[in-house]
């Protein structure tokens, strides 16, 4: 099983899906790593030997990847709070910030529905 940046690739995909498993690392990007070491990109991860692991590894070494690149975005979005900008407050309050409409939908941001009781009537 290929090991790389703490992430145990799956051994039965091909090389340039087994690559994006890796947080940082997308299809184009996976096709670049294997074109500069030239490890065909239809290759099993299984069938790579250490050599091309190891140009693979020192390739991705190079990239900011998985902990940091995650911490970074942490951080960015910790930023955009702390100026208070608009994009900031949506994140605090856990809204869409693209413009997306929330009378309907935008369930993903919000989460599980939160019913609310109607008024009783007040009895004469």
């Amino acid at each position: 099983m290929a090991r790389i940046a703490g992430i145990d690739l799956p051994k039965n995909k091909r090389g340039v899906i087994g690559l994006t498993y890796i947080f940082g690392i997308g299809r184009s990007m996976a096709k670049k790593i294997l074109t500069d070491n030239g490890i065909d990109e239809n290759i099993k991860v299984q069938e790579w030997n250490d050599d091309q692991l190891s140009a693979i590894r020192n390739s991705i070494n190079e990239v900011k990847t998985e902990g940091s690149l995650r911490s970074e975005v942490q951080l960015n979005i910790k930023r955009l709070m702390d100026i208070g900008c608009y994009r900031g407050i949506r994140h605090r309050s856990g809204l869409p910030l693209r413009g997306q409409h929330t009378k309907n939908n935008s369930r993903t941001r919000k989460g599980k529905r939160k019913t609310v009781a109607n008024k009783k009537k007040a009895t004469k």
